[in-house]
């Protein structure tokens, strides 16, 4: 049994389609479906029972377990905990501490405890700026500094899980720029190539921010973009491998211009490339990440042998096969 957090979330239900590709479908998905459309993610989807977040966390404190919870727990083999809240813009720093910091500890203890698998969802957003580059280096810890309260969440964690010895034994995944079907639900966090399908299928244009630091043109920002069957793939490499502990970048390795994913997903439309630069609001300026690329070198010693799709072809998969058609993953 794998009990996968965040289930119904973009890579969370990417996972379960993949492990259903492979066979299995002994999973336990845990979420808060609340009021949007991600429950949609399941309905393609083969597991064998749902549970809230928080009646999980009960369950797994103990404080209040059905006979059904009882008897999943017993044969749980791994916990692949992929649910938080993901919004870089979310200002309730208590809400994210309990939410992303305080919930995963306690599932990292509980798993520790039964000598269970534990892989949770770590974030490139606790490198900052880049200043400190993007290693995956657990020594570097203490030196990064997250621009925004998400990203510190997620780090204290990681923080924490390494000064406690634990992160010995578990494996944390930061997730770089990951785009694909799935993430319809995700609103302002959702990807360019998401907004980008709908900005140009209205005005047949597009609307990029421009560079307000110098050495850095206009849409010449850089990320490190990658797709989220890649993305997925590389996860359950970690989660099947007990010898992978520790933090691992999930990333392309490649930076790449929003200019560039622009023109790519231009292409897969077939429509003539239109960008219209504009103003970056100033509440976000101070905290802008300009350069992301992840450090791949300790992921691939871990034995991965998969081979990503190119920038071009993962869009043009997600643009023909998933936003033209309306299609999640599974369908």
């Amino acid at each position: 049994m794998i009990i996968i957090t965040g289930g119904a979330g973009f890579i969370g239900s990417a996972v379960i389609w993949r492990l259903n590709q492979l066979g299995r479908d002994d999973i336990l998905v845990v979420d808060h479906l609340g009021t949007n459309e991600k429950w949609k993610n399941l309905t393609p989807l083969r597991f064998t029972d749902y549970v809230e977040k928080d009646d999980f966390l009960e369950a797994v404190a103990n404080r209040k377990r059905s006979a059904l919870v009882t008897s999943l727990l017993k044969r749980i083999e791994a916990i692949l905990h992929l649910g938080a809240c993901s919004s870089t813009t979310e200002l309730d720093a208590s809400f994210l501490m309990m939410n992303n910091f305080a919930y995963t500890k306690q599932l990292a203890l509980f798993a520790a405890d039964r000598s269970v698998r534990f892989v949770y969802a770590s974030s490139a957003a606790t490198y900052g700026n880049g200043s400190q580059g993007f290693s995956d280096d657990e020594s570097l810890l203490g030196s990064l500094r997250p621009l925004n309260v998400y990203g510190y969440s997620k780090h204290l964690f990681d923080l924490w899980a390494w000064r406690s010895g634990l992160l010995a034994g578990i494996a944390g995944l930061k997730y770089f720029n990951v785009f694909g079907p799935n993430e319809y639900h995700k609103g302002d966090m959702s990807s360019l190539v998401l907004k980008a399908y709908g900005q140009i299928r209205e005005s047949s244009k597009l609307k990029l921010f421009r560079s307000h630091r110098a050495g850095y043109a206009d849409g010449e920002q850089v990320r490190d973009f990658i797709y989220v069957k890649d993305a997925v793939d590389m996860t359950l490499h970690i989660l099947d491998n007990a010898a992978a502990n520790g933090i691992f970048n999930i990333g392309s390795g490649t930076a790449t211009t929003w200019n560039c994913l622009a023109q790519s997903i231009f292409g897969a439309l077939d429509v003539p490339c239109r960008i219209e630069y504009i103003d970056m609001p100033p509440g976000i300026r101070r905290n802008y990440q300009y350069h992301t690329c992840a450090a791949t070198a300790k992921f691939q010693l871990s034995g991965y042998s998969g081979t990503a799709m190119s920038l071009h072809d993962a869009v043009c998969d997600y643009v023909t096969n998933y936003l033209k058609t309306g299609q999640r993953l599974g369908e």
